[in-house]
């Protein structure tokens, strides 16, 4: 089980919230705004890490991939994190950016659907 959420994993996630990424950015203008009554959080931490959108109502958490994603020894960081909130009870959601960046609301409806057990 990783370790409880320390002050410096909620101290980034502050920071990350005022730098958030222009995909994150358009997203949260909708995911903010509660759809079908569907609360998120942004830049949520958990643990040692910071999620991009938490739903908590599903126990969902969203995130955003860019390219660095793709690099290096990433992919695997990528799956270790994602075992490791699952050892917490988190589903993760993986969604790349250029999706976002296509067509917010489709990626926003497809999230909603997901929370609400319907995809």
């Amino acid at each position: 089980m990783t370790r409880a959420t320390t002050k410096r994993t909620v101290k980034k996630a502050r920071s990350l919230r005022r730098n958030m990424t222009l995909p994150e950015v358009l997203l949260w203008r909708v995911l903010r705004k509660e759809p079908q009554g569907i609360k998120f959080r942004r830049q949520h931490p958990v643990g040692p890490f910071v999620i991009d959108f938490y739903c908590p109502r599903a126990k969902l958490g969203i995130e955003i991939d860019g390219k660095p994603h793709d690099m290096g020894n990433r992919p695997e960081r990528d799956e270790v994190r994602t075992q490791l909130l699952a050892q917490r009870g988190i589903a993760l959601l993986r969604i790349p950016a250029p999706d976002v960046l296509k067509s917010v609301p489709d990626v926003a409806e497809a999230i909603v659907r997901r929370c609400e057990g319907t995809e």
